[in-house]
């Protein structure tokens, strides 16, 4: 379906929590004609307000449109409301975060009942949703015809980044973004946690944390670098024998400032580990060959 200034392509949206309450509201907005249905029917009345169209099942929801976007609470969820539709002929957007195994399985699934699958991860909160400068994106894996047919229809929301016809590219990356965020927000508590007994104001720390984050990000280029090339070595300023040196002083002053280490310790353990490997002029992408079973 080919969507143009004067006709937009319609789509059923199954799933109203607070993402797909979003969702829906930027593609009404947009002048999509859209079809809703959910649960618990307050939400989808809300939305017939403003235009949407409020099936009676998820099975007349699927019914009312190629394009079938799917935002439930887990994969379960998604088995549990669309088993007995019919699906054939169907384009499936499966929105619903899970895991790359079961984006997989469910790929296949909905390839058994005559489906097209795309598996999509969002990189946002539900505010981001149809606001350009807020940067969201969603991840799409699947598909590629899929994803090409509908691309402007599944931009409207945010933006979007296909990662691969494999089903689990979308979960794959959506949860080594999300890894990589929940180590950043522990180190910050750690950072915070230091100077939580002392006359020091959090707000005047918060900037200089953060500017220091932003100084440090690049260097995640440099480790896909050293991994592309397996030379641990290439570029190395500060090498791993100095960072396992001065690690005492990180525990020290934590304990010192009464604060907990299990935050860092997992972290300069690989380090010492890797470095009794015999690795001390590598930098710290070695510690990811240890996390790899």
């Amino acid at each position: 379906m080919k969507q143009t200034s004067d006709e937009k392509t319609s789509l059923t949206l199954l799933g109203l929590g607070a993402m797909g309450t979003a969702l829906a509201r930027t593609w009404l907005a947009a002048g999509h004609p859209l079809t809703v249905w959910n649960r618990s029917p307050a939400r989808a009345a809300e939305l017939a307000l403003e235009g949407a169209t409020v099936a009676r099942s998820a099975a007349e929801a699927v019914a009312a449109n190629t394009l079938v976007v799917v935002c439930l609470l887990d994969d379960a969820s998604v088995g549990e409301v669309l088993d007995g539709t019919d699906l054939t002929g169907r384009d499936l957007v499966d929105l619903t975060t899970g895991t790359p195994d079961r984006a997989r399985a469910r790929a296949a699934w909905a390839r058994e009942r005559g489906a097209r699958h795309l598996d999509g991860g969002i990189m946002a909160v539900p505010p981001m949703i149809g606001v350009p400068e807020a940067g969201a994106y969603v991840f799409y894996s699947g598909s590629r015809e899929l994803f090409e047919a509908h691309r402007e229809t599944l931009a409207v929301p945010a933006g979007t980044t296909y990662v691969g016809e494999d089903a689990g590219f979308a979960a794959l990356h959506d949860v080594a973004l999300l890894s990589a965020m929940y180590g950043m927000f522990a180190g910050a508590a750690h950072a915070f946690a230091l100077i939580r007994k002392e006359d020091i104001d959090p707000a005047a720390l918060a900037p200089l944390l953060a500017d220091w984050l932003v100084a440090m990000a690049p260097a995640v280029h440099q480790t896909a670098d050293q991994l592309r090339s397996g030379d641990y070595t290439k570029g190395v300023v500060s090498n791993l024998a100095m960072q396992v040196a001065g690690t005492p002083t990180f525990l020290s002053t934590a304990e010192q400032q009464g604060v907990s280490p299990e935050l860092l310790t997992p972290y300069f353990e690989l380090m010492r580990r890797r470095l009794a490997e015999g690795s001390g002029e590598e930098d710290l992408t070695g510690v990811i060959d240890l996390l790899v079973h």
